[in-house]
């Protein structure tokens, strides 16, 4: 077995400067980020509290601005547990057992990365729109997919449930599949092996899975505004909220409803940043 030694003289690598080139590259990297995210965030913010903190709690305790949010809070209370479920499931088939189609599984966990939002809505208006494939059975019986909540749960899981599934199957994958074999032959049956053993190991990047989900359910706006049809109070989530009273020129409130998607974000950011932090192999990975 070979021993590797460190190199006598060697600096450790903290200690190492970087080449002046490199400076350079670290300097513009930061400048490029400050414009186009710091910036952006300040404008946000200095436009939500322009006119004062009272023009803004007005902004955002407006009828149709609390529907947005209760509307953009529902749809992510249903879509995000969901696509933790399809998540651990396509994930544990993945990475626990070999099938026939499990390239073909994979490559349908990705299709929404690659999708266009707006198609990934459209997809629903071509299936249970008043045109579609299902529009007159549903209309005959009453039922309302399109332009309700329905309508933007089935657009917003479609858009977001890659991404518990693709955070848990690496790792599923390097954690192999000797602990549940060992579970299974001390007497365990196939479920409390999975929710002794295989759900556990698996929590950090559960949760990490869950919050990335979480920020984009709520940030959603291409697949919803073609499913939703944007009725004031009714089917207007948060960003699509934001467009409306931009298009008519309430800055103060499309700016007021903005921060508020920002503080979700910035929060998301800062969960994110913890997850890392107790467990540093989520930040390895990515």
């Amino acid at each position: 077995m070979t021993v590797l030694k460190p190199v006598v003289g060697a600096r450790p690598i903290s200690s190492i400067r970087l080449p002046g080139l490199a400076i350079l590259l670290v300097l513009a990297s930061a400048i490029v980020m400050a414009g186009l995210v710091v910036l952006p965030l300040f404008v946000v913010f200095h436009d939500a509290f322009a006119k004062g903190i009272g023009k803004y709690l007005a902004a955002i305790s407006d009828p149709d601005a609390v529907s947005a949010m209760k509307l953009t809070l529902l749809v992510a209370a249903i879509a995000v547990p969901l696509n933790a479920v399809f998540g651990i499931a396509a994930a544990w088939c993945i990475a626990k057992f070999e099938f026939r189609g499990k390239s073909a599984l994979l490559t349908l966990i990705d299709l929404p990365f690659s999708m266009s939002p707006v198609v990934s809505g459209l997809v629903w208006v071509l299936i249970f729109g008043a045109q579609g494939w299902f529009g007159e059975w549903l209309i005959d019986h009453d039922i309302k997919i399109i332009f309700a909540t329905t309508g933007l749960v089935l657009a917003t899981i479609l858009v977001t449930f890659p991404f518990v599934a693709r955070e848990l199957i690496p790792l599923m994958q390097e954690q192999g599949v000797t602990e549940e074999q060992a579970a299974l032959s001390l007497g365990a049956g196939g479920l409390r092996a999975f929710f002794r053993v295989t759900l556990p190991n698996v929590r950090w990047a559960l949760l990490y899975g869950v919050l990335l989900c979480n920020a984009r359910a709520m940030g959603e706006f291409g697949a919803v505004s073609v499913v939703s049809g944007r009725i004031r109070g009714l089917t207007n989530t948060m960003p699509l909220h934001v467009e409306i009273l931009y298009n008519e020129y309430d800055y103060v409130g499309a700016f007021a409803v903005a921060a508020l998607l920002c503080l979700l974000a910035l929060v998301t950011l800062v969960l994110k940043t913890l997850l890392e932090m107790l467990q540093p192999d989520l930040h390895a990975r990515h």
